[in-house]
């Protein structure tokens, strides 16, 4: 029987989305072979779970990383939609993805017409082919990377209200480093991978100080077939 996992509570009054991080892992912490390329950690139970948390969401993220190596559709299964779960939406949660360079390719499956889908890049680039009419440009930023806290303004600004962030590890780790994170979820699996070089969940340069740690309150441990699941408050988060 698939665990009673309960959704995340907005607060009500933030000025900004209510952003959660959704991943998941090996038992020692990796989240890919050390080639990068990736394998399933998740159970059944899991998997059903990352549905309902995506039509939870206002909007799913993820990293152009991720994108070019996975080819996601980045949309809820038909058999896991719940009204429940986000009563008064109508349609699918928007789609994003922080494409600085606007990298994305054409024919990729996150262009469909399945969701409304928005590739926010950096210094007004725009891709070089015809943009579907459920495609929005966003523009945040004038340097290299994407502004994600301008990014979450534009996304408030347009209604979203909560954020489910999938990955990569590099997107995580901009959002942690912009103190934008406000939830920790991941499933931490039966297996091991090993490897030095082997991704985990949040990449980036790291923490260079013993300062700058940024430190969780557990909410939830959930048991799970193959694994386990954990749900954190990031500390200094509403």
């Amino acid at each position: 029987m698939t665990p009673d996992i309960p959704l995340p509570i907005c607060p009500p009054a933030l000025d900004r989305p209510y952003v959660v991080v959704n991943c998941a892992m090996s038992a020692d912490g990796k989240s890919a072979l050390p080639d990068g390329r990736q394998t399933r950690i998740s159970s059944e139970d899991d998997i059903a779970h990352v549905h309902r948390m995506r039509n939870w969401a206002d909007a799913i993220v993820i990293g152009i990383g991720t994108l070019l190596k996975d080819d996601p559709k980045l949309t809820v299964k038909e058999k896991f939609l719940c009204a429940d779960d986000h009563p008064g939406r109508m349609g699918p949660p928007v789609r994003v993805v922080v494409d600085s360079q606007a990298r994305t390719p054409e024919n990729s499956l996150f262009l469909n017409d399945a969701a409304p889908t928005i590739v926010a890049t950096s210094c007004h680039r725009e891709p070089d082919y015809l943009i579907p009419s459920t495609v929005e440009i966003v523009h945040c930023g004038d340097g290299d990377r994407v502004d994600l806290e301008k990014l979450c303004e534009v996304l408030f600004r347009k209604g979203v209200r909560t954020i489910m962030v999938e990955g990569g590890g590099t997107l995580i780790a901009s959002f942690m480093n912009a103190g934008l994170i406000d939830e920790f979820q991941v499933f931490i699996g039966n297996k091991i991978i090993g490897g030095i070089g082997a991704p985990s969940p949040v990449m980036g340069a790291g923490t260079a100080e013993f300062s700058d740690i940024i430190e969780l309150r557990i909410n939830a441990v959930i048991p799970m077939d193959n694994g386990i699941r954990i749900h954190y408050f990031v500390s200094n988060s509403p």
